[in-house]
């Protein structure tokens, strides 16, 4: 079967048995928490992140909350997210940029969000999604190993693995493929012990682990 045809196969797959996937799992109200809380969420859970920013953005709103913040008070806000001092240092500086260059607003240009302290193509990739602009694949752990697994790509980066998936999925679905992705990657397909018997994708044979049609 062609890689394109199976991307969409496994596509509609992952729709129908995640019918109801959010575009982002994090928690916010403003384009400001929406930022913080993808900064936040670096090699922590959402599930985490969710819980510490439940009362931190009862405090911090807007972009010059952020800016303003004070350093080792937010740090200790932010604590449980873990690598606590360089994320605080991080979003203080991402939003002080943001209020200096870009007159208060959050950038919703590929080029002027990866030019933030602390924000890279993955983390612009989301809130471009979240606003409904299609620039890319965001790709997380969840997004990165699954790619490999099923075949869509041997990256061993997360730009790598990102040109391959855009390569495979038709853009009209880019937005969509990471909270499926990680759906199935928390559900099914986890790091250690895939559930690979009760993979609806093998049940297909559209995972290489089972031999594909």
């Amino acid at each position: 079967m062609e890689t394109k045809e199976r991307a969409k196969k496994v596509f509609l797959e992952l729709k129908k048995n995640y019918p109801h996937v959010p575009l982002l799992f994090l928690s916010h109200k403003t384009d400001a928490q929406m930022l913080c809380a993808i900064i936040l969420s670096a090699q922590s859970t959402d599930a985490q992140v969710n819980k510490v920013t439940e009362s931190l953005f009862k405090k911090y709103k807007i972009v010059n909350d952020f800016a303003s913040a004070n350093l080792r008070s937010f740090q200790k806000e932010v604590f449980s997210t873990g690598f606590y001092k360089s994320k605080g240092k991080r979003v203080i500086e991402c939003f002080k940029k943001i209020k200096n260059d870009f007159k208060g607003k959050v950038p919703l240009e590929m080029s002027d969000l990866i030019s933030l302290p602390g924000v890279g193509r993955k983390t612009a990739n989301l809130v471009l999604a979240n606003k409904g602009i299609t620039e890319g694949i965001a790709v997380d752990t969840h997004v990165f190993r699954l790619a490999n697994r099923i075949g869509f790509s041997c990256g061993k980066t997360p730009e790598q693995v990102e040109k391959d998936l855009m390569d495979v999925f038709d853009r009209r679905v880019w937005a969509e493929i990471n909270g499926l992705l990680i759906s199935h990657g928390r559900a099914v397909c986890a790091a250690k012990r895939p559930l690979c018997e009760k993979c609806f994708l093998n049940e297909k044979k559209l995972c290489p682990r089972k031999g594909l049609v």
